[in-house]
């Protein structure tokens, strides 16, 4: 296996861990808003989850196509993350905050992981990731616009 494939398959990995803790990040904090915001971030917040629940079996088929096992345990997700864990509750404002923070994460580790895959020459992962990019960046737009 050459050095950009490697490079490329790790940086792969990392999207699905960090994919991963905001899908988590995103479903506890679905559970628990509270406040005059609720309705709107409930649903925001479910509709969030609901895609990255998604998005983390587009990555991880992603990796078993190019030949190799996808991450399969929490904590071997959450290792890739390198993000910690936060305690609940946390103010509806706090949780827009936090996510504008990790979707923002997110979408400097794609760039990242696009530009592996075009250094190993596969079109069909930085298609992927550009799809990925686009919809954390309206996710940006939208919690940016939703928050105080």
């Amino acid at each position: 296996m050459t050095a950009e494939k490697r490079s490329h398959i790790e940086s792969l990995k990392v999207v699905l861990g960090k994919t991963f803790r905001l899908y988590v990040q995103t479903h506890g904090y679905h559970w628990n808003v509270q406040g005059p915001q609720f309705l709107k971030l409930h649903e925001l917040f479910g509709d969030q989850y609901a895609n990255m629940w998604e998005a983390l079996d587009d990555v991880a088929e992603r990796l078993r196509a190019l030949g190799v096992a996808a991450p399969g345990t929490v904590t071997e997700l959450m290792s890739l993350a390198d993000d910690p864990e936060e305690e609940m509750p946390i103010s509806a404002d706090d949780m827009v905050a936090k996510l504008i923070h990790s979707h923002t994460t997110l979408a400097e580790c794609l760039r990242g992981a696009f530009q592996d895959a075009e250094d190993a020459v596969d079109d069909v992962t930085a298609g992927m990731l550009t799809d990925r990019l686009t919809w954390h960046e309206k996710t940006l737009w939208m919690l940016r616009s939703s928050s105080a």
